[in-house]
């Protein structure tokens, strides 16, 4: 061997290194950034599927709903999705299904002798009637409204109708006799002081 070629030979030892070292390096660095890449992308897209589950959640609508509440826009979705706004078409299908439904049970579930009592059904009637003014508001529909207040009367007339009206009674018959026996009295009284009145006058004149 000659000692030209020991050079070359020890540089390109030493060239291989450095080339096997580079190659090492930038792989760690490209595994690095793969592995971290994953998880970056793996957030966007969360974030992007809570965004959509969000507004899968609150859908948009046509109209103005009352309030933000969750059964006001339960409300306003059934009568967006199926009646196309808040027509009383809607209304009157909600009162059918949430408010009356549960008024009649709990009538049912009182004796129809206690019915006509007021102290036990005062309560069921206000529920009820706070469930109409609920969804009305809900809607945007001015509360009452003949809808609401047909819907009371057929409740009068399948609960209440058989109930017995408190009839005016007569006074007693001291109280009569006074009030009939005083303008009597009064009349002889009354003529006596202007028969008074006119003679006193002439004798004057």
């Amino acid at each position: 061997m000659t000692a030209t070629s020991f050079p070359l030979m020890i540089s390109g030892c030493f060239l291989t290194l450095l080339i096997w070292a580079g190659c090492t390096t930038v792989v760690c660095l490209v595994d690095d950034e793969l592995a971290a890449q994953p998880a970056t992308t793996i957030g966007y897209h969360s974030t992007e599927m809570t965004l959509a589950n969000a507004t899968q959640g609150e859908p948009t609508l046509s109209f103005a709903c009352g309030n933000n509440s969750q059964n006001c826009r339960h409300y306003c979705s059934i009568c967006d999705g199926y009646y196309g706004g808040p027509t009383m078409v809607c209304l009157s299908m909600l009162l059918n299904h949430l408010c009356l439904p549960k008024f009649d049970t709990a009538m049912a579930s009182l004796n129809s002798t206690n019915w006509c009592t007021w102290g036990n059904v005062s309560g069921l009637y206000s529920n009820l009637s706070l469930c109409t003014e609920e969804i009305s508001d809900c809607l945007g529909i001015p509360w009452p409204n003949p809808l609401v207040e047909q819907t009371f009367v057929d409740i009068h007339s399948r609960f209440f109708k058989d109930c017995p009206s408190e009839e005016l009674n007569d006074p007693p018959p001291v109280i009569v006799f006074a009030l009939v026996i005083t303008p009597i009295c009064l009349i002889p009284i009354m003529v006596s002081l202007v028969v008074l009145k006119t003679k006193n006058g002439d004798g004057s004149s």
